[in-house]
């Protein structure tokens, strides 16, 4: 996800022990490993949206795919990917291009499910085809690669990375879980931590962070008893009912004993699906002035919002108490455009 780049690199160092070669992909959000392993190790990448497999064609136009050649290369490329999933076998499949639409298309998509099996689906198709023109034309050339040519990308995995198994409840709003890993994450977490989400919605920022190791305490609280029930079901759905708390309380009034948390997450709401402006101008500082409340000294808070004006007018209010380590922005996908929430690392200070 554009933003996340950064934090995408550094986990694949972490799960391949640094044995890939990096460079930058033509779109913004993307970038290019050559990885020689099993390809399924990359399952387990929870800061990536997806992962797919990359083969150029050295041909001036798509309609040159229906060559022989150039089939057989991508019938053996689509079989290497379904033998990844003998337990879940891919049943349809879709193009991203330009020009999905015109018969060229149509023509590649009628070869591909004779020689393959698989359904096409325009829109829900579980095996995504990309095809795009290659670094070669945008003028970034692979080493060793001339002339012009287009790419085809084949994603691993029937769903995106981004797509947990366990969100069997979701809510208007709810948070990405790539960018909740990358929240979590950024509070280097440890088994010692006492860990909030202080408005825990569906859930996502407490699964995510047991998802990178046990706490001593991980507790979340909603208002909302709708939300709190999904996020019981999302809870009990990745197996973590048992290791999790969850909470009805107002962010603003919390049941928690003073200097007694040493992390705090949470998603505030934007004032667009969740909230309104008017609404939020009275909880963030009322949130902010709990939370400094329950912080130790030297405890993180990673929070993420749109409405960057009134967090900025909030912490002004506790700038002795908590120091801004980090700020960036990240852009998420939303209806037909995006949103661009900045996600933000404070530390306390021992200013009681």
């Amino acid at each position: 996800m554009p933003g996340l780049e950064p934090f995408a690199q550094s986990e694949l160092r972490r799960l391949l022990r640094g044995r890939l070669s990096l460079r930058p992909a033509q779109a913004e959000g993307a970038f290019t490993l050559e990885h020689r392993g099993d390809p399924r190790t990359l399952f387990s990448l929870g800061m990536a949206t997806a992962v797919y497999r990359v083969h150029r064609f050295d041909v001036p136009r798509p309609r040159a795919l229906l060559g022989e050649e150039n089939l057989g290369t991508l019938i053996q490329l689509i079989r290497s990917i379904l033998a990844l999933h003998p337990e879940q076998p891919f049943r349809s499949f879709r193009f991203s291009a330009a020009g999905v639409t015109t018969p060229v298309f149509h023509r590649l998509a009628a070869v591909l499910e004779e020689r393959t099996g698989l359904s096409p689906d325009p829109e829900e198709g579980d095996l995504l085809i990309r095809v795009r023109r290659s670094e070669t034309t945008a003028g970034r050339a692979p080493t060793g690669a001339t002339g012009s040519g287009f790419e085809l990308l084949v994603r691993l995995t029937p769903r995106p990375l981004s797509a947990r198994p366990w969100r069997v409840c979701n809510l208007p709003g709810a948070l990405n879980a790539t960018v909740a890993r990358v929240m979590v994450g950024l509070t280097s977490p440890a088994p010692q931590d006492r860990f909030v989400n202080l408005t825990c919605g569906s859930g996502t920022l407490m699964i995510e962070r047991l998802a990178l190791g046990p706490a001593r305490l991980v507790l979340g609280g909603d208002r909302d008893p709708a939300a709190l029930k999904c996020a019981r079901a999302n809870l009990d759905a990745a197996g973590l009912e048992h290791r999790s708390t969850l909470v009805r309380w107002d962010a603003g009034h919390l049941p928690l004993t003073s200097a007694s948390v040493n992390v705090l997450c949470a998603d505030l709401p934007y004032g667009m699906l969740m909230g309104s402006r008017r609404e939020n101008a009275l909880l963030y500082p009322a949130l902010l002035a709990e939370a400094t409340r329950v912080a130790v000294p030297g405890a993180s808070m990673v929070l993420i919002t749109q409405a960057v004006s009134l967090l900025d007018q909030a912490l002004d209010q506790y700038r002795t108490h908590w120091n801004t380590e980090r700020r960036f922005p990240v852009q998420i996908p939303f209806k037909s455009g995006k949103l661009m929430p900045q996600v933000v690392l404070l530390r306390r200070t021992g200013r009681r």
